[in-house]
């Protein structure tokens, strides 16, 4: 059998035959052992090529294992082969601890459940994949709680904060991961099994005298921590965020030779983690929070240790430039306006078990705070989530900022004694200033841990070189202020070689016969954080590299965002994964529906950038792992907004599919979905037919079944017929000057042309004298799901010439469809982001709802009150648009409303229709819309303004939604 253990040191992309060989054999053995998922092919390997770091490096293959056996199995194969093995969470890690030319393990899709909860106890077990968020909803039923929370906790698994030693904003109250866990279930590389805790003394020895491979373990263990327990007294700085290096304090007696401790923060580079048991602490279910402003942010470092004294649960800060940038990319402008003055902010959370143990707590500390050069505010209870909001947008607003270069992982979490750390501060950014490099500062000021994104040249070999030089700088100076490399990220690769100047040589020593007890064949994530021979160095593996230069293609759209480049484009995503998330919002309907990598935001955007590098996928435009991983998109444009960088995938899916169609013919239902707008005109245009003659088909069943069954569509569904006339087919002359165009996109002018008689009566009821065109008109929104990049442009330069009057006179256009307004406000700009006819078209075009509250100020809505609305918005409405307007129109007209967060509904145009994807839509819609309909009371009214939407609920459910417009105009009469 050939082995592969050399292939830590091949080329990233390219196996040698030999090795290419042995992975086939290798992934057969494996397909015939584990009831889970086994994949080799190019796509998965591009896809876990890379985590939320600087780094990468391809993977010999996947595993997704279904159960722990699964995982024995997969051990074992890979053992037989000699192949490294890396156990991966959600991937959002900064230091590229989860990408390795090793066999990927991805517990996150199926081990990912809570065997136990012991509300007595305060303890629960649980598989490495589960998300944390999971985990903390079930503990808040008893007021318990995990206490560490990333930033990333809707998606980070268990096992990943374990492997990573993870905090958030609330290990202040509970500790880091480390401080919360009773016992692991571990899986050695050896296939050894074993579950490990604390260690009185008398069990020690009762396991040593055992023997066996546990025993070994044990003693070797004993030997380390009788050998180093001196050195590592004296050399581990005793702070609240020391995550780098193995934790040999644990095996101190006192700390009760704690193994399963020892082991948090290993990386995957000792053991696999198969099941935990983690202490739950009290939650107070009652929080207050505390805004201060300071001069800048050394005054508000140089103020955490007073404010500690007050004994908060939560301590974060930030500083000026962080609110900068967030007011130049656009990101939460309104919530910013809810922070005092300053240049330097904390947010300080209290905790109480009854609200007015918590409200006096704030009476205290705001008494105190007095004495202190800080603006102060208290905030609602209303108030603080926005704020935090501000806080939890810090990545997204450090990331692709107009006019600054790009910022990169590095030095993003360093972490000195809280009392160290406005000196830290400033001696660290004059070390910046000396470089040239600038940065946001924003983190968990209250335990000195504080995240950087720093602007180096990753891209160059000066560049990369005076990175090298200023990580040991740096390293140097939070030495000196008694700090760690790492207070939450990990070593991984970006500081692994590092850590000598931390811990010295016999420490360095210590941890690798630590590694060895564990791990002797350095099979276990090699070369990260603490190897036998040496780690890799923090400027290897680049993801980009010295020589490195976008890919930059002729494209249909212009990415005027991105520099013009698409491969820029696709560089946005940095990994951070808040497209995994299951719980609130509507990014990323497919990945919610399937758990798979490939069909979230992340996974998409990683191909498109892997598939233009050109390394794994070498086909680029006409890669069809790429195009697999876009056909469940359903171009929802979630991500477009919930992403923190903006990745917008939908725009994306349509520039590839054009391309890609450049070379393959189109199915037949592209022609057909994507030209709805042509065949809907013909069938009321064409002599002799008629759109009762059009949807006699539709009636027929035989025929019926015949059409769907040659456009591939789902049996299940109902095709939409078309109405006895059209909207336009009624238009009456209007002898007043037009203030406003109502536009008569192609699903309310052939299906259901009484939303635009509705919405016409409500803006002649608003006082606006209202015209339509009389022709055909439509803004090609189906065509960019099929990649019709050239139509659909086409379109858009007809729709210019066409109104150019309108346009030039500042003429309001307002749409009912969502997705058609959408078009005009996104899609036109890309494709012609310097003409000032269409950036004028975009300004103008707007929702009913939008059009009403900004320019009908005497408005009145007619009267709703009594009335309950069950409210679901259309993606593109929430994406581009939001709902606070439709919100306020219906509750100005005493409505009582419920906006549902329902995600996407799941139809998504003609994506619901699809055979093959029919199982998801319906997954989708029933998330939370579809039940939410079915619950309302009959006298409820159900509305939506997006025609798949009210599509979708009237395929589903017994039910219609209605449009606002609809509403509106019934409220009239």
């Amino acid at each position: 059998m050939t082995a592969i253990s050399g292939l830590p040191v091949l080329n990233n992309t390219v196996h040698s035959h030999e090795s290419f060989r042995a992975s086939q054999e290798l992934e057969k053995r494996l397909r015939a052992v584990v009831r889970g998922e086994v994949r080799f092919d190019a796509g998965s390997r591009a896809l876990y090529a890379t985590d939320a770091s600087n780094y990468r490096q391809v993977p010999i293959g996947l595993v997704v294992p279904r159960d722990a056996e699964d995982v024995i199995a997969a051990l074992a194969c890979c053992r037989e082969f000699g192949a490294p093995v890396l156990a991966r969470g959600g991937g959002t890690s900064l230091a590229g601890q989860c990408c390795n030319v090793a066999v990927v393990l991805d517990f996150s899709k199926y081990m990912r459940g809570i065997h136990w909860l012991d509300p007595e106890r305060k303890l629960a077990h649980v598989e490495p994949g589960i998300v944390l968020d999971r985990v903390r909803e079930a503990a808040e039923e008893h007021h318990l709680t995990f206490a560490p929370d990333p930033a990333t906790h809707s998606r980070c698994t268990l096992g990943g904060m374990i492997g990573n030693n993870s905090c958030g904003v609330h290990a202040l109250m509970g500790g880091k991961t480390v401080d919360n866990i009773h016992s692991l279930d571990v899986l050695l590389y050896d296939g050894t099994r074993m579950t490990v805790g604390a260690t009185p003394e008398e069990e020690l020895q009762a396991i040593m005298a055992a023997g066996g491979r546990r025993g070994e373990i044990y003693a070797g263990l004993r030997r380390i921590r009788d050998q180093y327990a001196e050195l590592v007294r004296q050399k581990f700085p005793r702070i609240p965020r020391r995550v780098s290096g193995y934790n040999l304090d644990e095996l101190l007696p006192e700390n009760g030779f704690h193994v399963a401790r020892a082991l948090v923060g290993t990386e995957g580079t000792c053991v696999t983690v198969l099941g935990a048991t983690l202490h739950l602490t009290p939650s107070p279910p009652h929080r207050r929070l505390v805004g201060l402003g300071f001069a800048d942010p050394f005054i508000a470092a140089d103020h955490v240790p007073f404010v500690l004294e007050w004994k908060p649960i939560g301590l974060e800060g930030f500083d000026g430039m962080l609110v900068d940038f967030m007011r130049r990319k656009r990101l939460a402008l309104d919530d910013i306006t809810l922070l005092p003055e300053g240049r330097g902010h904390l947010l300080v959370e209290f905790g109480g078990w009854t609200p007015e143990d918590a409200e006096a707590q704030v009476d205290r500390f705001l008494t105190a705070v007095k004495e202190v050069p800080t603006q102060a505010r208290r905030y609602t209870q209303e108030e603080a989530p926005r704020v935090w909001h501000v806080r939890e947008s810090a990545l997204g607003s450090t990331v692709f900022v107009p006019g600054e270069p790009h910022g990169w992982e590095g030095w993003e979490d360093s972490a000195v004694p809280p009392e160290k750390l406005g000196a830290y501060l400033r001696e660290i950014f004059h070390l910046l200033d000396e470089f040239g490099y600038r940065t946001p500062m924003y983190g968990h000021f209250g335990q000195g841990c504080v995240h950087m994104r720093i602007n180096f040249d990753l891209e160059s070999g000066a560049g990369i070189g005076k990175f090298r030089a200023f990580l040991d700088r740096a390293t140097d100076i939070v030495l000196k202020h008694g700090g760690s490399i790492s207070g939450e990220h990990g070593d991984g690769q970006a500081r692994g070689a590092l850590l000598p100047k931390m811990f010295g040589p016999e420490l360095m020593q210590a941890f690798r016969e630590f590694k060895a007890l564990w791990d002797p064949e350095n099979r276990m994530n090699p070369g990260k954080m603490v190897d036998p021979v040496a780690v890799y160095e923090p400027h290897e593996n680049l993801r980009l590299g010295a020589g490195h230069r976008p890919a930059k293609p002729e494209t249909y759209f212009q990415f005027p965002q991105d520099q013009g480049s698409f491969g820029e484009a696709t560089l946005r995503c940095v990994g951070v994964g808040a497209c995994r998330k299951q719980g609130p919002g509507t990014m990323c309907p497919s990945y919610m529906a399937t758990r798979e990598e490939m069909h979230s935001t992340r996974g998409r955007a990683h191909l498109l950038w892997e598939a233009l590098e050109g390394g794994v996928l070498t086909k680029g435009w006409d890669d069809d792992h790429v195009r697999e991983a876009l056909d469940l998109c359903l171009s929802c444009k979630a991500c477009k907004r919930e992403c923190p960088v903006n990745v917008d995938i939908a725009t994306y899916k349509a520039e590839f599919l054009a391309h890609y169609y450049e070379r393959h013919r189109h199915p037949l239902r592209d022609y057909a979905f994507g030209f709805m707008d042509r065949w809907a005109h013909l069938a009321s245009v064409l002599p002799g037919l008629t759109p009762r003659l059009a949807n006699l088909p539709l009636r027929l069943p035989g025929v019926s079944d015949m059409a769907k069954g040659l456009l591939g569509i789902a049996p299940q569904r109902r095709l939409p017929r078309f109405a006895p006339r059209s909207y336009q087919s009624g238009l009456r002359e209007n002898n007043r000057p037009a203030q406003v165009l109502l536009w008569p996109d192609t699903w309310n002018n052939y299906y259901h042309p009484e939303v635009l008689a509705a919405a016409r009566q409500v803006l002649e009821d608003a006082g606006f004298s209202v015209t339509s065109p009389k022709r055909h008109v439509c803004c090609g929104r189906p065509l960019y799901d099929f990649g019709f990049l050239r139509q659909a442009r086409a379109y858009l330069e007809n729709t210019l010439r066409l109104f150019a009057r309108e346009i030039d006179a500042g003429m309001p256009f307002v749409f009912l469809e969502p997705s058609c307004a959408s078009v005009f406000r996104d899609e036109l700009q890309n494709f012609f982001p310097s003409d000032a006819r269409a950036r004028r078209l975009g300004e103008q075009s707007l929702l009913l709802s939008e059009f009403l509250v900004r320019h009908a100020r005497e408005y009145r809505p007619p009267s709703l009150a009594g009335r309950r609305i069950l409210l679901h918005g259309h993606c593109h409405h929430k994406s581009l648009m939001k709902m606070r307007d439709e919100v306020a129109l219906l509750h100005a007209a005493g409505a009582e409303v419920e906006l549902l967060d329902s995600g996407c509904c799941g139809m998504a145009g003609p994506f619901g229709f699809e055979r093959e994807k029919y199982e998801i839509s319906q997954a989708l819609g029933e998330r939370v819309l579809l039940p939410a309909v079915r619950q309302a009371a009959p006298e409820t009214w159900i509305v939506s303004d997006g025609f798949s939407c009210r599509e979708q609920v009237a395929q589903s459910t017994e039910r219609r939604a209605l449009h606002l417009a609809e509403v509106l105009a019934a409220g009239s009469r």
